[in-house]
């Protein structure tokens, strides 16, 4: 899996892969022309989404009603080092038996991103000085 991001101006981006492209920016009291969401709007985002399709996919092998399933993340900032420290996430199902409940929950728990958090990856950063040849 790669993502390729590149400065287009100020504070906003681009980021591209698999011929999908989002643009990533700043609110104009940060510096920006508020063209996108920020990094960590993107962060809340994925781990929506990646819980959204566990919750739908549960649902649908279950032939259960994915309508008004809906997703939202809250997340609380740490003073220092700056990151995010708190994650919620809140799923709607309308009209789910109790039956289905526990279910769902381990379904939303075995998100990728959700584990990823969870469970920290390595992370390697490297800097180079020349630039690369395109791929």
């Amino acid at each position: 899996m790669e993502i390729r991001v590149r400065h287009l101006n100020g504070v906003k981006f681009e980021a591209e892969t698999r011929g999908h492209r989002i643009v990533c920016d700043q609110p104009s009291g940060n510096g920006g022309e508020d063209a996108g969401m920020t990094p960590p709007e993107f962060l809340l985002a994925s781990l929506g989404t990646c819980a959204g399709f566990y919750a739908a996919q549960y649902l649908r092998n279950h032939k259960l009603s994915q309508e008004g399933l809906e997703v939202i993340v809250h997340a609380e900032k740490a003073p220092a080092p700056a990151r995010l420290a708190t994650f919620r996430i809140e799923i709607t199902a309308p009209g789910l038996a109790p039956v289905h409940e526990a279910g769902i929950m381990r379904a939303v728990n075995a998100c990728l991103v959700k584990n990823t958090l969870a469970l920290p990856p390595n992370i390697e950063t490297v800097l180079h000085t020349q630039a690369l040849a395109q791929v």
